[in-house]
């Protein structure tokens, strides 16, 4: 599905990750500054490599000996940041629709109803973006990505700033993407009980390095 090993910069330093993900969900933990979110942005095409490859369902993303450097648009891949980035003069339905308007329809993996009813957005489909909490914004910048049809989604700690209630709320939405959805996700936390909820399989980024997180810690 994904594969990468490739070096990139962080904090000043080259970081080595090897990565091989089959799973629906997977989970990476680590200390805050040790390169979690410059990974996702590196396997997005926010930023490019220094050096190696990353290769996602039979296609080169990147490849430092062969050139090739496939466009963060070209890559179906999204991202969600921990801050949803939602246009503000437009209300729910509009910042919904303004992701489905980028894909076909013939290449549409949801459906605008299906997104809305899964989050449960209509009640809030007319507000704007001043007009939502940051767990409700966060529920329309998951729903926008989905509606940009992705074949890989990207969570770059996505319930940090949100208090417990908020929390509480958005992490059975994201169980609910992983049991209905047919989206591999990779879900950057430093909170290991969130993925316990999720029941994700979990890996630790620390100095560069992606290391299996032995069950006995994950209790």
């Amino acid at each position: 599905m994904l594969k990468c090993d490739f070096q990139y910069q962080h904090a000043g330093f080259n970081l080595n990750v090897e990565l091989d993900m089959q799973q629906q969900l997977l989970g990476i933990v680590g200390a805050s500054g040790c390169g979690k979110s410059t990974l996702l942005k590196n396997i997005v095409g926010l930023l490019k490599p220094t050096q190696g490859q990353i290769h996602f369902q039979q296609q080169i993303l990147f490849d430092h000996q062969q050139n090739i450097h496939v466009a963060m648009h070209q890559r179906k891949i999204a991202l969600i940041f921990q801050n949803a980035l939602l246009f503000p003069h437009m209300n729910v339905q509009q910042n919904l629709h303004y992701a489905e308007k980028l894909v076909s329809k013939s290449e549409r993996k949801f459906q605008f109803e299906e997104v809305v009813e899964l989050l449960e957005l209509k009640p809030l489909i007319q507000r704007k973006a001043h007009q939502l909490s940051g767990g409700e914004a966060q529920r329309v910048s998951i729903g926008r990505a989905l509606l940009s049809s992705p074949n890989l989604l990207l969570l770059d700690e996505p319930l940090t700033g949100l208090d417990t209630h908020l929390k509480q709320q958005i992490l059975p939405f994201l169980k609910r993407m992983k049991d209905e959805l047919d989206l591999p996700m990779i879900y950057v936390t430093h909170h290991l009980e969130e993925l316990e909820y999720l029941e994700a399989e979990t890996v630790q980024l620390n100095q560069g390095r992606l290391q299996t997180v032995p069950k006995l810690e994950r209790i």
